[in-house]
């Protein structure tokens, strides 16, 4: 059972690992919104996620034989984490098995934690299955990433240090991939402050909690596809099922793409890196129908890697239309590229690349494509450009920027 008790002991035992995260107020969002929203900054953890504190508080609650076999994890990263510096703390072996995918940072930081890494399958469901067979092989104990409620009372430690930080809080957003945090967050909640709405978010390509409370039952979705791979799970846990139909007050799901252009929001808005799991309930506020409320939005973590990171910022500024190309059709002769900068640059378009193609036509004295990429403000200030194109007298055509 999840209880008050057991709480209570969760949010002592996590204050000796976790950092003090205080909610943190936005005003780019509250403004856009309408509602005073809040982040609680779990990307700001020293293992980059809350899942420390499920983690410790779970291997703290183990007998000292049930350490000492050594422990075990299936895990896309963030639990990952938290387990292997757990075991540190505790001074215990810990294995812990990944999918393929995982990113490079969150494999090399479990084993800076001092871990045994074992990668193995797509994705998380088909790693868990590998962790569940190594433990009866070897005799390890299965610490699960979200189906026990002793890692769910302690991911819940979080609704406690919310409403000390905002006691008037109206709504809670938290993420969901197979449920841990969002059965303890909306749990504790609901023990403290029966009014409080918690609302869980997921990823449309792998949104197992709104399929399994929509059937009434825990249910697979297959396959799984979204860039949110810390909550790209298939089955959600049997165990905490019960506590999410009686405690979560919604399901809200996002898709791709509004977690591209969240990541670049937080960056330019509030210089941090959040991962894209973690920006779930950022990206979910536009979705929240209601006004004038004090809403809070979980970052879960921030373990993203340089190179996806850097990926997702080209691939926001192009869904603003920060960045766009175009193809235009010149006549082969001196001049004529002059002419068409002169044109951007009166609009005070940024040119960022240019690819000039003779062989486009057989005929160069009737055609030759150029292709511009450019940097602009945003829509309007795209569409100020190709207007300005369109009345010089060329014809642009929009096409995807290859960066």
């Amino acid at each position: 059972m999840l209880t008050l008790p057991a709480f209570e002991a969760a949010c002592e035992a996590v204050k000796k690992v976790t950092q003090e995260t205080r909610l943190i107020y936005s005003k780019y969002f509250s403004d856009h919104t309408g509602n005073k929203v809040y982040f609680k900054p779990e990307n700001m953890q020293l293992t980059g996620a809350y899942k420390l504190r499920g983690a410790y508080y779970t291997i703290g609650t183990l007998t000292d034989e049930e350490r000492q076999r050594g422990l075990i994890t299936a895990s896309a990263g963030n639990h990952a984490q938290g387990v292997a510096y757990a075991a540190q703390c505790y001074g215990v072996k810990a294995v812990i098995v990944m999918p393929t995918t995982t990113p490079l940072i969150k494999v090399e930081r479990t084993k800076a934690y001092g871990a045994e890494v074992v990668l193995y399958g797509d994705v998380y469901d088909q790693a868990c299955e590998k962790a569940y067979e190594l433990a009866a092989k070897n005799g390890y104990t299965f610490i699960h990433p979200f189906d026990d409620l002793r890692v769910a009372t302690g991911q819940g430690t979080i609704a406690m240090e919310v409403i000390q930080d905002l006691p008037l809080v109206d709504y809670i957003l938290v993420p969901i991939g197979g449920g841990g945090l969002a059965t303890g967050v909306s749990t504790l909640a609901k023990m403290l402050k029966n009014n409080i709405k918690v609302i869980g978010v997921e990823p449309s390509g792998a949104a197992c909690m709104k399929a399994s409370l929509e059937n009434g039952r825990v249910t697979t979705v297959s396959p799984v596809n979204t860039i949110a791979d810390g909550t790209a799970v298939q089955t959600p846990g049997t165990k905490i099922f019960p506590y999410i139909q009686q405690n979560l007050d919604g399901i809200i799901t996002v898709d791709d793409e509004e977690l591209v252009v969240a990541f670049l929001d937080m960056v330019e808005n509030h210089k941090m890196v959040v991962e894209n799991s973690g920006l779930l309930t950022v990206a979910a506020l536009k979705h929240l129908d209601v006004k004038g409320k004090k809403v809070v939005s979980i970052l879960s973590g921030g373990n993203m890697d340089v190179i996806t990171m850097s990926s997702v910022v080209q691939n926001g500024l192009i869904a603003r239309d920060r960045i766009f190309t175009i193809s235009v059709l010149l006549p082969d002769k001196p001049g004529e590229l002059v002419r068409v900068s002169q044109v951007i640059a009166d609009k005070r378009g940024n040119v960022i690349k240019l690819d000039h193609n003779q062989f486009f036509s057989t005929n160069r004295t009737a055609a030759v494509e150029l292709k511009i990429t450019l940097e602009a403000f945003g829509t309007e200030h795209k569409k100020e450009i190709i207007q300005a194109l369109e009345d010089a007298g060329y014809k642009p055509k929009q096409i995807r920027p290859n960066l």
